[in-house]
């Protein structure tokens, strides 16, 4: 194996002052020939030479990554590379590493930018989701905002298309209400700027090419006003934080509504109600409704109570337990029998039985709408239904969205969904 004698050091900075590299660093920079500098910021390093510095200087400006790559191989002595913030983060470490063995790189971070961002924010970010899209299609930024976690951090590109991506990336996922958005431009730099951005806006046209983005979680108050008479976006209902996204998405919501062709009285029992998205859409369009919530999971009551009073409804009960206790326990002719009843959210055998138990005492006219994702179980399910004198039909929904891309946009399909139907 060669033994390498020259080194190759990735200074990584947070400012164009020579001053502001730590003693070590500028001793290393003074006492080295060659410097390689991205051309973007190629005259404020080379500037640095005016301090009065014996040893003269060899500046490299590196267009492209391969430009600079191919120069490096060809220096015998040793040589710095400046880089911003930590070369090995979203930076040219992976480049080097890939091209050089570890023993020729020494790499000197800084603090990235990412780091500076939130500190000039004052906000934690030890649970921040950070993405790139420098250089990169948008589809980790889209699973990320998929996972709406509190904080997303995303480093873009310096033409700012980007920017346009990420708004409408926001837009489409039904999340500019969801997160403030703070534009970061030439962080740690003399023209550093925060400014908190209006994304029902235009962007503004003087954003620096230097500029990260930092989406925060908001807070808001929600309000009934201003929602829509039917089909309520998925971010406005509350959710369990290790699971953001409705399992019931806002198009199959829409079509469960339509299906159980809801009268103005009764009862609407919403078993599997996660929090609640179904049964309270449908209180509101029918607030004479009495809706009956039931879901195992723990905190569901107190996610249905939430989302309760964002829409400004109340259901009549709420239980946080296992239906089948429901059944075996309770008196249920103290909550009515139901007139429309949704069974979502459990197994097949759990199905079977909540259709034995309820089916049977449901009048003519009343409506079963169960949502099932295993096609295996339809067929059972289907035929415990006709056995009970239902009429059956059932709907397949796959819907598709657009996401916007770099190139145009694509469209990104929900899981599909079986909707069994039955009336009586």
């Amino acid at each position: 194996m060669t033994e390498v004698y020259r080194k190759i050091h990735v200074l990584g900075i947070n400012s164009y002052v020579f001053e502001d590299l730590p003693p070590k660093l500028q001793d290393l920079f003074i006492n080295t020939e060659n410097i390689a500098v991205p051309n973007s910021y190629f005259e404020e390093i080379k500037s640095w030479n005016k301090n009065g510095l014996e040893k003269k200087k060899s500046f490299f400006s590196s267009n492209s990554n391969n430009e600079l790559v191919n120069w490096l191989r060809y220096q015998k002595t040793d040589v710095i590379l400046i880089s911003r913030g930590d070369p090995l983060w979203f930076g040219i470490g992976r480049i080097l590493l890939e091209n050089f063995s570890k023993d020729e790189l020494s790499f000197y971070p800084s603090n990235t930018c990412i780091q500076l961002a939130f500190s000039k924010l004052k906000i934690p970010w030890q649970d921040t989701i950070n993405v790139s899209v420098h250089g990169r299609d948008s589809t980790k930024l889209v699973e990320a905002l998929k996972a709406k976690p509190s904080s997303l951090a995303i480093i873009t590109d310096s033409n700012n298309k980007s920017l346009e991506i990420i708004k409408k990336n926001l837009s489409e996922l039904n999340l500019i209400d969801f997160y403030d958005f703070w534009l970061c431009e030439e962080i740690g730099f003399d023209n550093e700027k925060i400014r908190k951005l209006n994304l029902k806006v235009s962007l503004p046209l003087d954003i620096s090419s230097l500029n990260i983005v930092v989406l925060t979680k908001t807070k808001k108050n929600y309000s009934k006003n201003n929602l829509p008479l039917f089909g309520i976006n998925d971010s406005f209902f509350k959710t369990f934080d290790d699971r953001p996204n409705l399992i019931t998405k806002r198009e199959v919501r829409v079509q469960i509504l339509a299906d159980l062709e809801l009268p103005k009285n009764g009862v609407i029992w919403d078993i599997g109600a996660g929090c609640g998205s179904i049964g309270l859409e449908a209180l509101k369009l029918r607030p004479s409704l009495d809706l009956f919530c039931i879901d195992k999971r723990i905190g569901s009551k107190a996610l249905i109570r939430e989302n309760s009073k964002r829409l400004g409804v109340k259901p009549k009960f709420i239980f946080e337990e296992d239906i089948i206790k429901t059944l075996n326990t309770r008196n249920l002719s103290s909550f009515g029998k139901p007139n429309r009843l949704v069974i979502g959210g459990c197994k097949k055998k759990t199905k079977l039985e909540i259709i034995n138990s309820l089916a049977q005492d449901m009048s003519i006219g009343d409506i079963i709408v169960i949502p099932i994702i295993d096609i295996q179980t339809i067929k059972e399910l289907k035929e415990e239904l006709e056995d009970k004198n239902f009429k059956t039909n059932l709907n397949l929904i796959q819907t598709h969205k657009s996401l916007s891309i770099a190139e145009g946009m694509r469209l990104e399909p929900n899981n599909p969904v079986f909707l069994l139907k039955g009336k009586k």
